[in-house]
């Protein structure tokens, strides 16, 4: 894996080494006060999280300023939990870990956590990274407040109470809006979870099992990669207390629809040599150490690695996995793994799930960037008829001509951006090509 942190004034690489940001500097301000100014004084800026996004989103191009917030300290980078409200307020820069042990600690949760606890708040919500799970909705949609610096370096906030008109645009932003500087959520009394994994589930339980097998418990994930034999691990996370809403428990040592137990342990399904994964095997635990897939003390995932996901409707899921089947074989010998996961909707304007129940295909990519760059027109291709949403901060070669008309409430959010941010300082080549901003 790359290195990618840089020193201030460095900006250096994405997390993965797939991209080098074109910006001039990246600048880290000791407090939100520089920030503002420092937002003030720039033609064009971007904000930076913990650079688990694949592409250029983050990247304000030539000339342009890299911001990242992760230097605050003391009050601005507190996170603050409102037991009577059920929230909790955080700096952007804070990564889930932090957020999800601090909860943890004073006896409460999310409802959701993405594979990698790895990722900043601001970052992951921004982009509409999710978790797993029918009923889970994406981890933007935990958000009820959102503080930023606007285009004229003034701080604004927005919250889902007060601007029930706008709010639906102000999350899953994209960097657009300004930067988030931070977010409030919607919290839950902490639960305790198992993991269990499952291997060599049939494609013949997916197609006629697929509702049953996918909401078989809180977060299911089929991992695949695309042979016909079918998904070879299953990981199922199971709520075991009350304090959350209930799914089924695993029976331990039964199988899961054809599929039979791992036993204790697998390795990661995306490098076999890497053990980074969190407890499985049964053992019950917080739900911060089941929720995501990888240990945040471990390089998550493979590391050395491109990233590609896109969203279809529920109800067509099923034409949309047989169609990626049909390019296995082309797929594979690029492929590390691929996970199949589903994601409940959500009304955000730029959501992937554009407000019904989805399913998301995961494809971790071998870091071969021409054959990559060569497939995903192709895969793309063959997901088009169900107008498959690509993932905003993976790979993707869709361009705004095809996008755009995805997205029917694009022109409101292009009007919400252009009344924060009139001077166009956040935009940048990414929402240019993506979305014709």
């Amino acid at each position: 894996m790359v290195e990618a942190g840089a020193a201030a004034g460095s900006p250096g690489l994405n997390w993965a080494g797939t991209h080098r940001y074109a910006a001039d500097r990246l600048a880290e301000p000791a407090s939100i006060a520089e920030a503002q100014r420092l937002v003030a004084s720039a033609s064009r800026v971007r904000a930076l999280g913990s650079r688990h996004s694949f592409n250029d989103i983050a990247d304000p191009g030539e000339g342009g300023l890299l911001l990242s917030l992760a230097a605050l300290s003391g009050e601005e980078a507190s996170i603050e939990i409102d037991t009577d409200a059920r929230t909790v307020t955080v700096a952007s820069a804070t990564r889930y870990a932090a957020l999800a042990t601090h909860l943890e600690q004073h006896g409460w949760a999310l409802e959701n956590m993405g594979s990698l606890p790895h990722i900043s708040v601001g970052g992951a919500t921004a982009t509409g990274t999710h978790g797993s799970g029918e009923r889970n909705r994406n981890l933007s949609a935990a958000v009820v407040g959102i503080e930023l610096i606007d285009g004229s370096g003034s701080l604004v906030t927005l919250t889902e109470s007060g601007d029930p008109e706008r709010f639906p645009g102000a999350v899953i932003a994209l960097g657009a809006l300004g930067v988030v500087t931070r977010l409030t959520l919607r919290i839950v009394p902490s639960y305790r979870m198992r993991q269990d994994v499952y291997l060599d589930l049939p494609w013949a339980s997916v197609e006629s099992d697929f509702d049953a097998v996918m909401g078989g418990a809180y977060s299911v994930s089929l991992f695949t990669d695309w042979r016909e034999s079918g998904p070879h691990q299953v990981w199922v996370k199971a709520v075991v207390s009350s304090s959350a809403p209930l799914t089924p428990a695993i029976e331990p040592g039964l199988g899961y629809f054809g599929a039979v137990s791992a036993g204790e342990k697998v390795m990661s399904p995306a490098d076999e040599g890497h053990d980074n994964t969190t407890v499985q095997g049964g053992v019950v635990g917080p739900w911060c150490e089941r929720l995501p897939h990888f240990r945040i003390d471990a390089t998550p995932s493979n590391g050395d690695e491109i990233q590609s996901e896109y969203f279809v409707d529920r109800s067509s899921a099923l034409d949309a996995i047989a169609a990626v089947r049909g390019l296995g074989a082309r797929i594979r010998p690029h492929l590390l793994v691929s996970e199949i996961r589903a994601v409940a909707g959500d009304p955000q304007w730029l959501s992937p799930t554009r407000g019904v129940d989805s399913v998301a295909l995961h494809f971790t990519w071998k870091n071969e960037p021409d054959s990559v760059r060569e497939l995903l027109p192709v895969l793309e291709a063959a997901l088009a008829p169900f107008e498959a949403r690509p993932h905003w901060g993976k790979w993707f070669a869709a361009d705004a001509s095809t996008l755009a008309p995805l997205y029917p409430a694009l022109p409101r959010f292009a009007a919400l951006a252009d009344s924060l941010d009139p001077e166009h300082r956040f935009r940048n080549p990414y929402l240019a090509r993506v979305l014709g901003l």
